[in-house]
């Protein structure tokens, strides 16, 4: 079987850039669509068996109409092409209050034909998969009512915090009801343990709801698709079966500025191992983010141009320039100037960062009282290098002096 596994699509992402004047549109919610777009080309060109997306269509639970349709256009397209569609329910997709409706429900409520709804914990058999030879295990993210419905837990302070348990064990109990001549599939939006987040974080036990490795890693899985992380990875790469985390469709913020984007295509049959294959969102947009320390006040705004990257190279990306400087030295930046140099960037961020000079403190056991103006001044010379520090000693001297002699 063909599988096309995305995820964290967070297609009404609007924190960045105009609004578009043909569609009235966020532009860079236009960006997070075009990727959409190029998703589901793919998986009616490719033909694909299955589409699975694991999680948090949109960054926030209760969704514009307008990104609504836009949503539900592209999944029809998906639904006209008779491709078998799976969309799991992540934490941006779910309202923690018990009752209300999640962000997907009007697919659920329609009966969207090819398309099926994972917002609990369940084990689908061939007959509830159009009859398609293979078994999905859903672990949409997990509230605690969610978790008590499964479990029957009573108590849900008890459910709450035995969650993991208590999903491992329901996994292993479908596992094991699971016929062994059928691949199986997870799906999950969670963490994993000692996945990475973007800028290299370790997943750490935390307030996430984090899936033990070897979880996850079990034999008897042929692939595991997995949401919520948005750093592309696969968690057991170069082994089998491979937990992969596709990545977000696009770049949210600086923290993915340096990630590609992807979606992916696994090749999953009975006894062979799976094979995957990464597909590079090539049309998302770029985020470059600059850093750089102003060590002298001469030519501050062409040492700030210097900084940044070509014009050619910032041509429509997310531009963010980060600048430490002496607070003294805060008039000489021209902003102006540099928002004109990078006028073909798509935005442009400016963040400033003054640094006041450090206090000079004197040794633990000194008392001010104690110490000469000139010794105080000698400190002072030293904790701040000062450049012709011996001379500037010297007159410090001389001035005490002659101070001294007129007293």
């Amino acid at each position: 079987m063909k599988i096309l596994h995305f995820a964290d699509a967070h297609i009404d992402m609007t924190n960045y850039g105009r609004h578009d004047p043909e569609t009235g549109l966020p532009v860079r919610v236009l960006d997070f669509l075009k990727s959409f777009d190029t998703i589901v080309d793919a998986a009616i060109s490719e033909k694909v068996d299955m589409v699975i997306f694991a999680g948090d269509a949109y960054k926030d639970r209760s969704p514009a109409p307008t990104f609504q349709r836009e949503w539900g256009r592209r999944i029809m397209r998906l639904s006209q092409a008779k491709i078998p569609t799976l969309l799991l329910i992540g934490n941006h997709d779910i309202s923690p209050s018990i009752g209300r409706a999640h962000a997907l429900q009007e697919f659920k409520t329609l009966q969207v034909p090819f398309v099926r709804i994972l917002d609990q914990p369940c084990f689908l058999k061939p007959n509830e998969l159009w009859d398609l030879p293979i078994q999905v295990i859903g672990m949409p993210w997990i509230t605690r009512s969610g978790l008590m419905a499964v479990t029957g837990e009573v108590d849900s302070t008890e459910a709450f915090s035995r969650i993991e348990g208590n999903i491992g064990e329901l996994v292993e109990g479908w596992l094991e009801e699971a016929d062994s001549s059928l691949p199986i599939i997870l799906t999950a939006h969670a963490s994993i343990e000692g996945a990475k987040f973007g800028g290299e974080r370790l997943v750490m036990l935390g307030n996430d709801l984090v899936l033990s490795g070897s979880l996850v890693k079990n034999k008897k899985f042929s692939y595991v698709a997995m949401g919520h992380i948005h750093k592309p990875q696969d968690v057991n790469e170069g082994f089998q079966p491979p937990v992969v985390y596709p990545g977000s469709i696009e770049r949210v913020d600086f923290g993915e500025a340096k990630e590609e984007r992807f979606f992916v295509i696994a090749y999953v049959e009975k006894g062979k191992d799976t094979k995957v294959d990464w597909i590079e969102l090539t049309g998302a947009r770029k985020f470059i983010d600059r850093q750089t320390v102003l060590s002298s006040n001469e030519n501050v705004n062409d040492v700030l141009k210097d900084a940044l990257p070509s014009q050619q190279e910032m041509s429509e990306a997310i531009v963010r320039l980060s600048v430490e400087y002496p607070r003294e030295w805060d008039t000489l930046i021209d902003e102006s100037a540099l928002r004109k140099y990078t006028e073909g960037a798509f935005e442009f961020h400016l963040v400033k960062r003054p640094q006041s000079a450090a206090r000079v403190r004197i040794a633990e056991g000194q008392l001010v009282s104690s110490l000469s103006p000139l010794d105080l001044l000698t400190q002072y010379f030293d904790a701040s290098k000062a450049k012709d520090a011996d001379e500037l000693k010297k007159l410090a001297q001389k001035i005490i002096s002659e101070d001294a002699l007129d007293i």
